[in-house]
């Protein structure tokens, strides 16, 4: 549970709050599955996240008008986002499941990565109020505002097969720093393609800085538009 909230990067008050986020309705018997799993906290951190998010776009994107901002939202919001989340703060492995479950299986899910992603943002909205969690969701969504919608979610992908379009091998992503204390780390990320210049990338989790420096080296090799005129994503 420490490593968990440390990969969080909050400390729980209530740790019974953090254990039911974790916890999948078929580790619950009988008929308290939606209050003792993650189910009803799934349902509050939906709506956290969403106002959380909504409140960045309108500050962060003054260009953009109602119909852009609904768009963006959608995006940042969706299931398979939830899922990325959880996949870089490695959530999966720490859920728990019924006897007849395996964690492995169960825990890799993309349905069941964003409906952990959500039901801790609820936990943190519980046990620490507004303000941590708007800090979370900050934290892991703000370069996703940045990066744009594509670009946020298609970046190693994309850099895997523009790498293999010019016959180089795959990239391999490799940590080559980490600073800051162990509940809010950041990540530098290299990404190794023989052949070409290692790109790097900076993130809160793993996961993130690896997009970071595949999105770097799209836009250093001319692949995509460089908007940040040679700077690191």
């Amino acid at each position: 549970m420490e490593e968990v909230e440390a990969r969080l990067g909050h400390i729980f008050s209530d740790k019974s709050l953090l254990d039911r986020a974790l916890t999948h309705p078929s580790a619950v018997s009988g008929t308290d599955k939606r209050d003792k799993s993650y189910q009803r906290l799934e349902f509050l951190g939906d709506r956290v996240l969403g106002l959380t998010v909504a409140d960045l776009l309108y500050r962060t994107m003054p260009a953009d008008d109602e119909g852009t901002l609904s768009r963006r939202l959608s995006d940042l919001v969706r299931a398979e986002t939830c899922a990325e989340v959880a996949a870089e703060l490695d959530l999966g492995q720490a859920i728990k499941v019924g006897p007849s479950e395996s964690r492995t299986v169960v825990g890799a899910r993309a349905s069941v990565l964003a409906d952990l992603c959500e039901a801790v943002i609820g936990a943190i909205y519980l046990d620490a109020g507004w303000g941590a969690a708007e800090a979370f969701v900050t934290r892991l969504w703000l370069s996703r505002l940045a990066a744009g919608p594509a670009l946020q979610r298609d970046a190693k992908s994309a850099l895997q097969e523009w790498a293999q379009g010019r016959g180089l091998p795959t990239p391999v992503y490799r940590v080559s720093e980490r600073t800051g204390p162990d509940h809010q780390p950041i990540f530098t990320m290299a990404v190794v393609i023989p052949g070409i210049e290692d790109g790097f990338g900076q993130g809160a989790a793993k996961r993130q800085a690896e997009i970071a420096a595949a999105t770097f080296v799209l836009k250093r090799e001319g692949v995509w538009p460089d908007d940040t005129k040679g700077g690191t994503p």
